[in-house]
């Protein structure tokens, strides 16, 4: 029976899962890495440790498995978005601390950059907001502060990556510097319509073109492990954005289907087929993947803090000693009592895109205990979901019909019935709910034969469990509309 490895590099811990071929997980192993913050706003990672965390997971997974790189037909790689490395080539050692997602540092930077010809024409090739979220302001910080950056990056003696490019360049020993079409969307460089690193953006941004990776297809062949690393000799199949990957994880090949992953972020995303769907809510017009030739693409609506908001219950708080005892602690109590939380502890995304949005806690009275706090920040999540889907339908013209649910957080029964509720809408978890790892490992094994097409792959796909909406509309009105007002205190912040 062949197998596919699926490393799936977050932003809290590098996994390596193993599928077989009819999809189903054979073994997975997983290492948590630091997170550091430096200031206010900033988060960094150590792209070493991440290299040493996933390399050695995906080691352990073998000999979990009994298995050996002969036994493995193609590695599919899925990853942090937006989060950025650069390092020398030379070396191939990183020249800054790798820059996350969620970093703020360049906020200031995307505000000047704010005038209506620039919003309007990086909407229109990138389809993206300007923000500090995405990795063209990021890049530009780390040459700053490198000396020489610039005339060493035209020179081509740095190297530019997400943390899918720097994998693969640290799997191929070098050979390979390379990227997908679902990776180089989120960099606020890439034109969604040539599909290839856009000259203009480049020079606003003051990235020269000589450090970019090249943008291939999520599907195919981007090389071979080195003979110097335990993996030798395995073709590198697949590479897709987390998001992207679990969207084609939930076997999502139809326009309008839509799927949302619950992982240290929120991340919802709208099949939209071969077109380019420009958003009117500052949503984000994002490349899917790129299969046999045909670039597809999807809305996506963001939220910063999802599960996040639980580890900050746990580490920040001290009110809960691992995150699965959130759902416990949530329900020694009937309801939050009044209370809600807005997590915007690294400002707003999609669809409010508020950078100097910081956390609130409202409501609270001499009766608030930890469970009224475990709930609301459960009840958090599914709000901010609920927001990306009114934009989401608003902008797709289609009313959704239900949500397939993923990502670690999705194991949480309270959370998927809390989400239910307050969207009116179903909500359904498959029986495979690491699904953006599933998605990688179906994109490999498309370039390796083990799956013919898209359908073989839909087949495959099976539902775990169904929640209905339990409360009335008028409930959940009334309580998305003390949500929105909550919201709208935690905007501007920093500025005020």
């Amino acid at each position: 029976m062949p197998y596919v490895l699926a490393l799936d590099q977050g932003t809290t811990s590098s996994r390596a899962i193993l599928f077989d071929a009819s999809g189903s997980i054979v073994a997975a192993c997983q290492r948590e890495f630091q997170q550091f913050f430096p200031r206010p706003g900033w988060v960094e990672h150590d792209p070493v440790e991440i290299w040493t965390t996933q390399l050695g997971v995906a080691e352990e997974v073998l000999k979990a498995a009994s298995l050996t790189a002969p036994d493995i037909a193609a590695i599919g790689i899925t990853n942090q978005r937006e989060t950025t490395v650069v390092w020398d080539r030379s070396t191939g050692e990183p020249v800054h601390p790798a820059i996350v997602w969620q970093d703020r540092r360049t906020a200031t930077v995307c505000q000047s950059l704010k005038t209506d010809i620039a919003d309007r024409v990086i909407r229109e090739k990138t389809g993206l907001e300007i923000d500090a979220y995405f990795s063209g302001t990021k890049i530009a910080w780390i040459l700053d502060q490198i000396p020489g950056g610039q005339k060493r990056a035209e020179a081509g003696e740095l190297a530019f990556g997400t943390i899918d490019t720097w994998l693969l360049y640290q799997l191929t020993d070098g050979a390979c510097h390379g990227t997908d079409a679902s990776n180089a969307s989120r960099t606020m460089l890439y034109n969604l319509h040539t599909g290839d690193w856009d000259d203009e953006l480049l020079s606003w941004l003051h990235v020269p073109r000589e450090m970019l990776p090249e943008v291939r297809s999520s599907s195919g062949i981007f090389g071979h492990v080195a003979t110097s690393l335990p993996l030798a000799g395995i073709p590198i199949g697949g590479i897709a954005g987390d998001q992207q990957s679990a969207l084609f994880g939930q076997a999502c090949f139809t326009p309008g289907q839509i799927k949302n992953t619950y992982g240290t972020g929120c991340f919802m995303l709208m099949q939209t087929g071969t077109e380019a769907v420009v958003s009117r809510n500052r949503l984000l017009t994002t490349v899917a993947w790129e299969t046999n030739g045909n670039r597809e693409y999807a809305l996506e609506g963001s939220v910063f803090i999802g599960g996040a908001v639980v580890g900050w219950l746990r580490d920040g708080l001290g009110l809960i000693h691992a995150s699965s005892d959130v759902e416990s602690l949530a329900q020694q109590v009937d309801d939050s009592g009044g209370l809600y939380l807005v997590p915007a502890f690294a400002g707003l995304g999609a669809p409010h895109w508020d950078p100097y949005a910081r956390g609130i806690l409202v409501g609270i009275t001499r009766g608030t205990s930890p469970g009224h706090i475990a709930r609301a920040a459960l009840e958090s999540i599914a709000f901010q979901v609920a927001d990306l889907a009114d934009a989401m339908q608003a902008d797709a013209g289609t009313e959704i019909i239900e949500l397939r649910a993923d990502g670690g957080a999705a194991a949480n029964n309270m959370l998927m019935q809390l989400q239910a509720d307050i969207l009116q809408r179903p909500v359904v978890r498959p029986k495979i709910i690491e699904t953006t790892a599933l998605g990688a490992a179906y994109l490999a094994g498309l370039a390796t034969g083990i799956w013919k097409d898209h359908e073989e792959i839909a087949s495959h796909w099976q539902m775990d469990r169904r929640f209905e909406p339990a409360i009335s509309p008028e409930e959940a009105m009334a309580r998305r509309q003390r949500w929105t007002a909550a919201v709208e205190r935690s905007k501007s912040w920093e500025e005020g």
